[in-house]
């Protein structure tokens, strides 16, 4: 019973990973409700007036709407210019067409492992113009294009040293009608600045304004994506993280409100648009013939009297997702680190263990191994305890034949006389199983920390293993951690009589070793060195047994 329910673990561990690794595609976490199309958050009703300065009593004026196009004359046309954004963390470009993004690069993360490689670039938008955090405004009475060209108050910004923020305001008017501007405000020690889209209703009549800030991200649909990871849109609506799956992108769809943030999505990234007001805002998605996906937080609808303002206020995040990045603002964005929902509560902590320990010894491959024999180490007795069950079952195995020839005809008497041998020897058959069932969780939880850890992308441990996020080009690591599994299975009680499921046993080290073969080897060295752990125990238990 004992090596049958260890078989059933291992088995379903291996088909559980295989799973994952062969065939299993990244599923969309779903919203709190259904994604609504353009044509039902058209007629949404009106929200009440925000962020408005002034004198309120002028809301009586009659609201006019007067939607106008800006004639060919009327249009600020060009290429714009470039303003380098310089700091600590990042290096971005803004142009000041559309006053929008055209690069974001972060410091001292590379596109891959190679000397000449490229800091990893998070504006992709596969040689078209449309740019992220360009902003558009649905609701206004006048239609601006996203590429007018804005006045900027400097031609550089360069806060290396600078310990508060610096803004970059970029400002655009129509004579007679309204007034843009786009207020960015960086931080050194942030990879997250803060947007504030304010317009200034400069005609003699009230009108309606909301704002629609956008992030548009080039997909290739010729290029491979990791299997474990998602690569596309992302969401945080009513207290849920929606993903949605770029090849099934199509027309613009709605979800919302209670939108807390949104944007683009990869394994190890993420640019997230976090609005100051998520109750009042929805998130669109949608992809177009180009294969540009396009992305956008729509905000709330202002109502600005004459010579007024109205405000949408956001917080971009564009940078690595690490989990104290992301906690820190304090919008659940951490959740976009895929750590799976019933495991989480043990991912977390032991991310958390992995990173304090890479403190002291400034090598993840050596913190991971430390890592396995400190959690070894708490569950040493329950190994010895499933260990020398292991044993008292073999010992057992002579006697429980003889019951078997005897009482072949009978089960019940045949069932009821192998538990009185247990109770007589005092042996558990369950004693064996569970410490290790109880253990599944632990390895589940490492798994995914160390999976979906940025902490590992571009780590190197020693020699050859320059990357524990991707795996040992020379598989070296999985072949030699399945040759002390199979070791492993050697030192273990034999099954007993069972020689069907003797020979199961010894096939499952050739097994793991080929669905080890393509993992990240940081993950291959965790189970490498639990191995050898278990077969010091395993050596500790059979001599002191003998």
């Amino acid at each position: 019973m004992d090596k049958r329910t260890l078989l059933a673990v291992v088995l379903s561990l291996a088909v559980l990973m295989g799973y994952q690794y062969f065939f299993q595609k990244p599923l969309p976490r779903t919203p709190g409700e259904p994604v609504q199309n353009a044509g039902e958050t058209a007629g949404k009703t009106e929200n009440i007036p925000q962020e408005i300065t002034g004198d309120q009593s002028t809301h009586a004026t009659p609201i006019i709407d007067r939607r106008k196009s800006l004639t060919k004359k009327d249009e600020d046309k060009g290429t714009g210019k470039d303003i380098i954004v310089e700091g600590p963390m990042y290096t971005a470009i803004f142009s000041s067409k559309g006053a929008s993004l055209k690069s974001f690069k972060l410091n001292g993360y590379r596109k891959d492992m190679s000397k000449d490689s490229v800091l990893v670039e998070l504006v992709n938008v596969g040689g078209s113009t449309d740019y992220p955090l360009t902003t558009t405004f649905p609701e206004s009475s006048i239609d601006i294009p996203t590429d007018v060209i804005y006045e900027s108050n400097l031609d550089s910004v360069d806060f290396t040293d600078d310990m508060g923020g610096k803004d970059l305001v970029f400002s655009w008017s129509y004579p007679g009608e309204v007034r843009v501007e786009k207020i960015y405000t960086f931080y050194p020690d942030k990879y997250s600045f803060d947007l504030e889209v304010r317009l200034t209703n400069l005609s003699d009549d009230t009108f309606r304004e909301n704002a629609l800030i956008e992030w548009n991200r080039y997909v290739d649909p010729s290029e491979k994506t990791d299997r474990y990871s998602h690569e596309g849109p992302i969401s945080y609506v009513k207290d849920k993280v929606v993903s949605e799956k770029v090849k099934k992108l199509g027309a613009r769809e709605f979800s919302g409100p209670d939108v807390s943030w949104g944007g683009f999505e990869t394994k190890y990234f993420i640019a997230a648009m976090i609005p100051e007001q998520p109750s009042l805002t929805n998130f669109i998605v949608s992809k177009d013939s180009r294969d540009m996906v396009f992305t956008a937080l729509e905000g709330p609808k202002n109502i600005i009297p004459p010579s007024q303002s109205g405000s949408f206020r956001y917080t971009l995040y564009i940078g690595p997702k690490k989990y104290n990045n992301l906690h820190a603002q304090d919008v659940n964005l951490e959740d976009s680190i895929d750590f799976g929902s019933w495991v989480k509560w043990l991912a977390l902590p032991l991310l958390k263990a992995l990173n304090w320990i890479d403190k002291y010894v400034h090598n993840y491959g050596a913190a991971i191994i430390i890592l396995t024999i400190l959690v070894k180490l708490i569950f040493w007795p329950l190994g010895n305890i499933s260990y020398k069950s292991m044993k008292g079952m073999q010992k057992l195995q002579p006697q429980m034949k003889k019951l078997q020839e005897k009482y072949k005809d009978d089960k019940a008497k045949l069932q009821k006389e192998t538990m009185a041998l247990y109770k007589s020897n005092k042996v558990n058959p369950m004693s064996g199983c569970f410490p290790m069932l109880i253990q599944l969780p632990v390895f589940f939880g490492l798994y995914r920390a160390l999976l979906y850890s940025i902490e590992l992308r571009h780590a190197p441990f020693i020699f050859w293993i320059q990357d524990l996020s991707a795996k040992d080009p020379y598989y070296i690591t999985p072949i030699v951690m399945g040759a002390t599994m199979f070791l492993q299975q050697k030192m273990s009680p034999a099954p007993g009589g069972n020689e069907m499921q003797a020979k199961m046993m010894m096939w499952m080290p050739v097994v793991f070793t080929f669905l080890f073969l393509n993992f990240p080897s940081g993950l291959v060295i965790y189970w490498l060195f639990n191995n050898i752990l278990s077969i010091g125990q395993q050596y500790y238990i059979n001599k002191k047994a003998s």
